[in-house]
């Protein structure tokens, strides 16, 4: 089975390496240092209890790799729109497109169903880009919950989980889902296949949404947030203005706002990813995160007062430190 890691970062890597492991014939498209200590060296995976070493093939050309039957994106999602036209070499009639991304995929409303059926969202997929070359119908839906880092070039920890739940947009058990879904069990992720994907998606995005600007405007960790009752009201308004949204348009949350943020609080004295990114000069991902929600909200006529606060200030934040 051909699998194409698209961005084989902290998390592509770990995926990459443990299903090369598995037997998986995977490619990396990577870039920069990265890039080459892979391709002298291999990838290194290093938990607490395992290390994997790998050696994919490793490129930044993917016109090299061909056709392939699961292309896994694991850029950052502001990213991906920029380079879609390159991955076109790696698309077969039969690819699936596995988006491993944080926020909303540009596929969210295919095969949605009712008034929303077919609509783009222009924040995270400018001008349909995704929607044209990549294709909806390629999709297949995937929420990263695992952390690792790359530590050095080439050389990957993986700090805790291993779970990547699976989902066809449709909804139903497809045999390109189930065969992934078998592969990435094979090598040791849990990755169990939802009938309703973007319940899920919603359920990570709820948490990102708020803690990814709030931490990124104030430089605060998850447990301060969550603690100090200033930037918890912040939080929570923002997250019961996205529920208003996703009630619209039929997502299901498992959990209630408190227990989401209680969640969140027991993580600790963890940097999220925005702030990560703010703090090494690399853009972050706040139209996927944030932008998309205020996008859908407008789409569905739901007001988001406190979100439309936060993004205008995290906008800011951002073209203050060049970043935007």
């Amino acid at each position: 089975m051909k699998v194409c890691i698209y961005g084989a970062g902290a998390i592509g890597g770990y995926m990459g390496a443990l299903l090369h492991r598995a037997g998986a014939e995977v490619s990396f498209v990577a870039r920069g240092a990265h890039l080459e200590a892979m391709r002298r060296n291999g990838v290194r995976v290093i938990a607490e209890d395992d290390e994997v070493l790998a050696h994919p093939v490793c490129t930044d050309r993917p016109e090299e790799l061909g056709p392939q039957d699961y292309v896994i994106i694991a850029l950052k999602a502001h990213s991906v729109p920029g380079v879609v036209d390159a991955m076109r070499p790696l698309l077969g009639n039969d690819t699936g497109v596995v988006t491993a991304v944080n926020g909303i995929p540009y596929w969210y409303f295919y095969k949605h169903g009712g008034a929303f059926e077919g609509s783009r969202l222009e924040s995270v997929d400018p001008g349909g880009r995704q929607w044209a070359t990549l294709k909806p119908e390629r999709a297949i839906g995937c929420v990263v919950y695992p952390a690792t880092e790359v530590v050095e070039p080439g050389v990957i920890r993986h700090i805790y989980g291993d779970k990547f739940p699976l989902g066809e947009p449709s909804g139903e058990r497809s045999e390109r889902v189930a065969r992934l879904s078998a592969l990435m069990e094979a090598a040791g992720l849990r990755a169990p296949v939802l009938d309703n994907i973007r319940d899920e998606i919603w359920l990570k995005l709820w948490g990102n949404l708020c803690f990814n600007p709030i931490s990124a405007l104030t430089h605060a960790t998850l447990d301060v947030i969550c603690t100090d009752p200033d930037t918890r009201a912040v939080a929570k308004a923002m997250m019961l203005e996205a529920k208003a949204i996703a009630d619209r348009i039929g997502v299901s949350f498992r959990v209630d706002v408190e227990r989401r943020i209680e969640g969140a609080r027991k993580v600790g004295a963890h940097k999220t990813s925005m702030l990560q990114d703010l703090e090494r000069g690399r853009p972050m991902e706040i139209d996927p995160l944030v932008t998309v929600v205020q996008e859908m909200g407008r789409l569905v006529g739901v007001p988001t007062p406190t979100i439309d606060v936060v993004l205008a200030l995290v906008r800011q934040r951002a073209r203050v430190a060049k970043l935007h």
